[in-house]
């Protein structure tokens, strides 16, 4: 259903540094880096989309993250969600929300959130009940 997701960035080097070390963690393997446009592309290796993308605004505008907009990330287990949050935290992203049971959405889903360094929600969540996710 969805072939990619860009998320605006102000600082290319920061950025990309940033979910270099963030989505690996979900199995994501760069695709492709255009620092000269500036954008780079992430993906899953069993399959070309979608796409998980930064890049500056297109429009030469700056970059600002919206209010109500939140990228949900599919984790295939509770301890990649974890392993995710930390290296989020470790990269300097602000939480909003550690890891744990949120069972109002459904009664297996563990998920966390948290925004990266250009003020975009980020979530990271599985939902595989604990003894299939685990």
């Amino acid at each position: 259903m969805i072939s990619h997701v860009n998320i605006g960035i102000t600082d290319f080097e920061r950025a990309f540094a940033f979910y270099s070390a963030v989505l690996p963690e979900l199995g994501l393997v760069l695709k492709f880096s255009e620092p000269d446009k500036p954008w780079a592309g992430w993906v899953s290796p069993e399959a070309p989309r979608p796409l998980f993308l930064i890049a500056r605004p297109f429009d030469g505008q700056p970059h600002a993250g919206g209010n109500g907009q939140m990228v949900a990330l599919q984790a295939r287990t509770r301890a990649a969600v974890d392993r995710v949050y930390a290296e989020a935290m470790a990269q300097g992203a602000r939480s909003e929300g550690a890891p744990g049971l949120r069972v109002h959405y459904h009664a297996d889903y563990y998920g966390a959130y948290f925004r990266d360094l250009d003020g975009n929600k980020l979530c990271v969540c599985c939902h595989a009940a604990e003894s299939t996710a685990s």
